[in-house]
């Protein structure tokens, strides 16, 4: 499973709506590695001036990289990260995220970082089993 999820969100989910903000803490608590690296690039981007905010150093272990993986590879997680922190994700490889601002997602940049080409040129023999 991705989440621990708590009894109580459990309940709500099957009551109806979850509020954003326990999903999130939810996230925070079972993928504590993707969500502090998602944060950590969110304050980069914050508190400079470049286009993004990346990360290329890859996770210590394999929890940590699962992690990672399930969050990015969920529609509501990432969605709920980047609504959370305001930032808009891109994903490259086992490790490679890079945030940022919303309003640069689609230009040109963004579409530079999540083109096939950069996919093609990010590859090599260490990341071919991840």
């Amino acid at each position: 499973m991705s989440l621990d999820v708590s009894p109580q969100l459990l309940a709500e989910a099957e009551n109806g709506e979850v509020r954003e903000q326990d999903f999130v803490e939810t996230v925070r608590t079972s993928l504590p590695y993707a969500y502090d690296l998602i944060a950590r690039l969110a304050g980069e981007l914050r508190s400079g001036t470049a286009e993004f905010a990346d990360n290329q150093t890859p996770p210590p272990s394999e929890k940590e990289r699962g992690q990672l993986l399930r969050a990015l590879s969920s529609d509501a997680i990432r969605g709920g990260l980047e609504r959370h922190f305001g930032i808009a994700l891109a994903f490259q490889n086992c490790h490679r995220v890079a945030a940022f601002r919303p309003e640069a997602r689609g230009g040109e940049t963004h579409t530079r970082c999540a083109s096939l080409r950069a996919q093609i040129l990010n590859q090599s023999p260490e990341f071919r089993d991840c």
